[in-house]
């Protein structure tokens, strides 16, 4: 017999586990949650030693290291949370946006440990999962609020009015601000990924010595670019490539600035604009230390309140995942056998 069956409905409801699974580009993750709340085990293998000697994720290969993480990910996750699959009530899987084989890998075996548990599934939405992230903190924000969700592989702005409603007020038209980080950080020759390396070099320059463009296209709207931005370093480190040693942590710092002056003004204007007294920021970005400064600065002069997540749950996790398929159940919803991924961005 199932969990469900062991429960009267609202019980059944309110004290739900689900196993979470994200595998949609270089993290093999599972995580079990509770009620949509409490993280019982969260566990991330990651990839970053593989991909590192090529500057960027190798999708063929994420595909195989998934393959070969996935049980070991979802045994450990379980035996740290003390359940076994008996326990568990529903299954969340990250479905897209993604690689395409990487999110196979996770989206087929959860799809297949469901049929044989006879449980309930739901497949995710990879930014619907960041941006239930900020929930799973100790203190999370009211609703509604305004919401920044700055990744590798994303960059929007969202009003939130509930844990699973969500409006889009703008995103990237070219590359995201996580992207931009790591491209900045493979033309300096720092490897991959960019971000943490990128922000402790900016921390030994000045962010004022040189200054790069910002790109704000339509200030009346949300929407980013950092295409530029990128060519302008790209440039400016041709130009100076004699004595680039010592410029690097100016470049690094400009560059940083440069992002995170658009990312704080797009936000806290669209949180004036839609009347929001709360803003949080989510994804790996959001682990960034100069623009968690610049928010907290920012937040008290305009008095708002801003939340982000903890650390561990800015980048990719399956506990995200887990709590928002939890609140997708709770409302009826549950996927079907011939779902399929999509690798392309799908508004939540």
């Amino acid at each position: 017999m199932t969990g469900a069956g062991r429960r009267s409905q609202t019980q059944e409801m309110v004290n739900m586990i689900i196993l979470g699974i994200e595998t949609s580009c270089d993290e093999t993750a599972a995580a079990v949650v509770a009620d949509g709340r409490r993280i019982l085990s969260s566990v991330v293998s990651s990839q970053i030693d593989i991909h590192h000697p090529y500057g960027g994720v190798v999708p063929e290969l994420a595909s195989r290291k998934h393959i070969e993480a996935i049980v070991p990910v979802t045994t450990e996750a379980l035996s740290k949370a003390n359940l076994d699959l008996g326990q568990i009530d529903g299954i969340a899987v990250t479905q897209g946006p993604g690689l395409v084989g990487a999110l196979l890998v996770g989206f087929s075996f959860a799809k297949g440990l469901a049929r044989v548990l006879d449980i309930p599934w739901q497949g995710v939405n990879h930014l619907e999962g960041h941006l239930h992230s900020v929930f799973l903190g100790d203190d999370p924000p009211p609703i509604p609020f305004a919401a920044l969700l700055a990744s590798g592989g994303h960059t929007s702005i969202y009003r939130v009015s509930g844990v699973t409603r969500f409006e889009v007020l703008g995103q990237t038209r070219d590359d995201a601000a996580g992207e931009a980080f790591d491209k900045v950080s493979k033309m300096l020759g720092l490897g991959y990924p960019g971000g943490g390396v990128i922000g402790r070099l900016a921390g030994r320059g000045g962010p004022e010595r040189i200054r790069f463009p910002r790109a704000y296209l339509d200030r009346d709207r949300f929407d980013f670019s950092f295409s530029g931005l990128k060519t302008a370093v790209n440039q400016y480190i041709q130009r100076h490539s004699e004595d680039l040693a010592d410029r690097m942590a100016d470049i690094a710092a400009g560059f940083q600035e440069a992002v995170v002056d658009v990312l704080v003004e797009k936000l806290f204007r669209a949180a004036e604009t839609t009347g929001c007294r709360h803003i949080a920021v989510v994804g790996g970005v959001a682990a960034n230390g100069r623009l968690r400064e610049r928010l907290a600065r920012e937040g008290a002069l305009k008095g708002l309140s801003v939340y982000i997540p903890p650390l561990d749950l800015c980048g990719d996790n399956a506990a995200m995942i887990a709590a928002i398929g939890y609140h997708h159940l709770w409302e009826g919803r549950a996927s079907g056998m011939s779902e399929d991924v999509y690798s392309r961005y799908k508004r939540p």
